[in-house]
């Protein structure tokens, strides 16, 4: 526990420009735990490609985790999904490699988060929800490939905006769309998706973990800080 108040864990949070779900993120955080959040500077640019790699630039990791530094956290994560998986997988190990460069004591980042939980359940076959254009969409799926793991399907919204907006109601139809037999878990990608009200209901239904961005992100995050995660009644917050 390096920084903040005595006695509490601290996690450093840089988001991109347009993250709206600061309320949500909270709710995976136990009571002794604090975040402090930074967000990347603007860019006019529709969610797809190009602003997936604007967002995850050297300069954007560096200036966000000293940002930070001020209160010494425990952990730097990187909140982002498409930001962290658009130049694959050995493009996450440099950023996290440029974030601890830059002082990040420990670095995390929402896609390396994501193979680890999927690692941690033991999953193989997953299906994919995401708001993404094909464009993007396609660069996750190679991404989790890349890191050893089968995509059975993906579905997605086809959104380049207001991701933030999609109600609990048309997440829930995607990722039961999205579900497939052969799948061990179901991931539902992008940190500006709202997902917390709807994991341990779509488990249940589904029988089968389904993890969302900022769920695995914040898991990771707090084992890295050495938190306790809270109970939220999700299978990935249960698994020892």
């Amino acid at each position: 526990m390096a920084g903040g108040p005595a006695g509490r864990c601290g996690v450093g949070v840089v988001v991109p420009y347009d993250f709206a779900l600061d309320r949500e993120i909270w709710r995976w955080v136990p009571a002794d735990t604090d975040l402090f959040v930074t967000r990347t500077r603007h860019q006019p640019l529709r969610v797809d490609v190009e602003l997936a790699e604007l967002l995850g630039t050297d300069d954007a990791l560096r200036i966000g985790t000293l940002d930070l530094l001020a209160v010494e956290p425990d952990v730097v994560l990187y909140l982002c999904t498409s930001g962290s998986f658009v130049r694959g997988v050995e493009g996450e190990h440099r950023m996290r490699e440029v974030m601890a460069a830059a002082g990040a004591p420990v670095a995390v980042t929402t896609s390396g988060a994501l193979l680890d939980a999927l690692h941690h359940l033991g999953v193989h076959d997953v299906a994919v929800a995401s708001p993404y254009l094909p464009s993007l969409g396609a660069h996750l799926d190679a991404f989790l490939r890349a890191g050893g793991f089968r995509v059975v399907d993906h579905r997605r919204l086809g959104l380049d905006r207001h991701i933030w907006r999609v109600p609990d109601t048309a997440v829930r139809h995607l990722v039961l769309a999205a579900d497939h037999d052969a799948a061990e878990a179901v991931f539902i990608s992008c940190t500006n998706l709202p997902t917390y009200d709807v994991i341990a209901e779509l488990e249940a239904v589904l029988g089968k973990p389904v993890l969302s961005a900022n769920q695995v992100s914040l898991w990771s995050a707090l084992r890295r800080a050495g938190a306790t995660p809270p109970d939220t009644g999700q299978a990935l917050f249960r698994s020892p």
